[in-house]
């Protein structure tokens, strides 16, 4: 899926409390409205009209997962896409070309496929062009996986960087395998730091040495049975990205705030509205837990249980006793995109 960069992470006193969630935790309700106003998320509505021009679909073969899962030969080749927010790629070209490498392992890593390849599209002057390929040729190498090729055009005007993954899944993540009674796991990275100019925690450089083998995780627990379903959390934050990661089957979810791992010194409201690194939710069925936790701890990594799946449609933060609703996903979507 495409996504859209926010220019600015709204801050905490910037929104007034809505009347609906006025008399709760200030804090739960701030972070409501953050989530709900979050230019990353508003801008996924319009990825429905993909559902408008083609129809509805099963999600899994495409479009709606991360990525989409075309059987071959026994196994099964997952693809997916990837295109930079143009003012990013003007104003940071290597950063766009490492972003574009980052988005679709993350996104293949959602898919429980371990990745083969990336190719790329680029349209920009010959300076530009050169810092995002320098970009993507450091990513390719921390991340472990080959610039297969793709297509160059010279051009004076915007810059342009799309960039497309391939990889392989014997037994991908679907939300279409999402079920009641599964736990929802949150797993993180939290060394790194956060960009000043758009909320982004960037991870990898601490981690060079480890980030091929954290992106591969997912594909060793989706093999084992201890992971249905996954999504990468992205530009549309943490709520957003949950909210887009259950919309298929409606379900919903409680998220205790206080097993939410995050970065010291990052306040709450910043870490659930950026795109980390690597940051991944993950569906697990119920008694699989340590199966699931346990590969991502061996690394370093952060992972914990922090909610149950229920049918009820209720996107929704706890903090002790208090318990606010972000999104209800029994009236409402994401995405609008349609399921078969």
């Amino acid at each position: 899926m495409m996504r859209a960069a926010p220019s600015s992470t709204p801050s905490p006193a910037s929104i007034a409390p809505s009347p609906e969630i006025r008399g709760t935790r200030p804090e739960l309700a701030e972070l409501v409205l953050i989530a709900r106003e979050h230019p990353g998320l508003l801008g996924k509505s319009v990825i429905g009209l993909v559902s408008d021009v083609f129809g509805p679909s099963d999600w899994l073969s495409g479009p709606g997962d991360d990525g989409a899962a075309i059987p071959l030969a026994g196994t099964n080749v997952i693809a997916c896409g990837e295109a930079l927010w143009p003012p990013f790629v003007a104003s940071d070209p290597y950063g766009a070309g490492v972003a574009a490498v980052l988005t679709n392992v993350n996104d293949l890593a959602a898919m429980g496929a371990t990745p083969l390849g990336i190719i790329d599209t680029i349209v920009a002057d010959d300076s530009v062009a050169h810092r995002v390929l320098q970009g993507m040729r450091y990513a390719c190498e921390i991340y472990g996986v080959p610039l297969l090729g793709g297509h160059l055009t010279r051009g004076d005007g915007a810059p342009s960087v799309s960039a497309f993954g391939i990889g392989c899944a014997s037994h991908p993540l679907s939300v279409a395998n999402i079920r009641s009674g599964q736990r929802l796991v949150f797993a993180c990275a939290v060394e790194g730091d956060m960009r000043e100019d758009f909320p982004f925690f960037r991870s990898f450089d601490v981690r060079a040495e480890k980030v091929a083998g954290d992106v591969r995780v997912l594909a060793d627990v989706a093999d084992s049975g201890a992971c249905v379903a996954a999504k990468d959390v992205s530009m549309a934050g943490f709520v957003g990205s949950l909210a887009m990661l259950l919309e298929h089957g409606r379900f919903g979810v409680t998220v205790d705030l206080d097993k939410v791992a995050r970065p010291r010194g990052v306040p709450m409201h910043r870490w659930l509205s950026c795109f980390p690194s690597f940051g991944f939710l993950l569906c697990v069925p119920s008694g699989r837990e340590d199966d699931c936790l346990r590969p991502f701890h061996q690394r370093g990594l952060k992972a914990d249980v922090i909610g149950e799946i229920d049918p009820g449609g209720q996107v929704a933060l706890r903090r002790g006793a208090e318990r606010v609703t972000a999104f209800d996903l029994s009236t409402e979507t994401v995405t609008r995109l349609r399921r078969a």
